[in-house]
C-alpha cells in the first residue's frame, strides 16, 4: 500500500477514491476520473507529498478536459462566496434554476416572535422558508443546531398564522449548507420533516448534484475571480458564472466597476467552463 505525505509530515494511505472526487470536483467525467486515479496511484512513489499529487491532479485533469485549467475545486468556490449576500443570493438562484417560485429573505411573524428569513421558496404546492448556512471552510460539518431553531420557528410561525399575524401559511423550512452535515443533523432533520440540502445529502438531491445539473456554477469557480472582484460582482446581483458568461459585460463592468478587460477575461473563462 502506497501512503502520502501531508504538509505536517504526517503520513496516511493513498486514497484513490478522495483523488476521483478532486478530479469530478473539477468537470472530469466518472470515467476519466476513475482511470486517471488508478494511473496517478500507481506512478507516484510511496511517501509522495500531498502537493504534488495535487499539481499531477490539476495537469491531468487539463489534458482531458482543458476547461478545467480555467475553474477552481467547486467545495473551494462555494467557500470563497461571502455568506451574506452571496451565498444566500446564490442559494436562491440555484432554487429558482429548480423549479421553485423564490421571494427573497423578508420578516414573518410567528405567535410569539418575529422571524427573519432568508427565503419563502414554493413549488408543488408548498410554501417552506429558506435557512442558509455558509462555512468559509469546505472541511467544516453543519450540525443540529440549525435543524433545531429551524423546527422552533416552524411552529411558531404555524400558530401565528392560526391567530392571524402570519399572512403566509408556512409548511416547513428547507436548511441549505456548502458542507457536510453530521450524523446527528440528518436524523434530527428525518425525523421532524425538515428539509435539508448539504454538500453531499441528500444522496438524489444534494447541493454538488443540483449545481451540476443546471451548471448553476458560482462565480468564484472561475479562476482569477478573487474574493474582492465576487464580492463586486455580487453586489451588483452576479454570482454564478452564468450571469457574467452571457451578460453584458459593458453593462457589469459599469454597475461593478471592475475594468471590461478583466470582465471579459472573466466571462471568456466562464463560457468555457460551461461549453466544455
Amino acid at each position: 500500500m502506497k501512503h502520502v505525505t501531508k504538509v505536517n509530515g504526517a503520513r496516511q494511505p493513498f486514497d484513490r477514491g478522495r483523488v476521483q472526487r478532486t478530479l469530478r470536483n473539477m468537470g472530469v467525467g466518472a470515467e476519466d476520473a476513475e482511470r486517471i486515479a488508478h494511473e496517478i496511484e500507481e506512478s507516484v512513489p510511496d511517501g509522495v507529498k500531498t502537493a504534488t499529487v495535487l499539481r499531477i491532479i490539476r495537469s491531468r485533469a487539463k489534458a482531458v478536459r482543458p476547461a478545467a485549467g480555467h475553474r477552481t475545486n467547486l467545495r473551494r468556490a462555494l467557500g470563497l462566496l461571502r455568506s451574506k449576500p452571496d451565498f444566500e443570493e446564490f442559494v436562491r438562484v440555484l432554487l429558482r434554476e429548480h423549479g421553485y417560485r423564490v421571494e427573497t429573505g423578508c420578516v414573518l411573524a410567528g405567535l410569539c416572535g418575529e422571524h427573519e428569513v432568508d427565503a419563502i421558496a414554493e413549488r408543488d404546492g408548498a410554501t417552506i422558508f429558506v435557512e442558509v448556512k455558509h462555512h468559509a471552510s469546505h472541511h467544516r460539518v453543519t450540525g443540529l443546531d440549525e435543524g433545531r431553531i429551524a423546527r422552533a420557528i416552524i411552529e411558531d410561525l404555524q400558530e401565528g398564522f392560526r391567530a392571524g399575524r402570519c399572512t403566509v401559511s408556512i409548511d416547513g423550512a428547507l436548511i441549505v449548507c456548502n458542507t457536510k452535515l453530521s450524523g446527528h443533523a440528518k436524523r434530527y432533520a428525518t425525523c421532524r420533516g425538515i428539509g435539508h440540502i448539504g454538500w453531499d445529502y441528500p444522496e438524489e438531491q444534494n447541493l454538488r448534484t443540483m449545481i451540476e445539473k443546471t451548471q448553476s456554477y458560482p462565480v468564484t469557480i472561475v479562476t482569477g475571480v478573487s474574493r474582492s472582484v465576487s464580492a463586486r460582482l455580487a453586489a451588483a446581483g452576479f454570482v454564478t458564472a452564468k450571469q457574467v458568461a452571457y451578460g453584458d459585460a459593458a453593462a457589469i463592468a459599469r454597475d461593478t466597476g471592475i475594468p471590461l478587460k478583466k470582465v471579459l477575461l472573466i466571462a471568456g473563462r466562464a463560457r468555457a467552463i460551461l461549453e466544455a
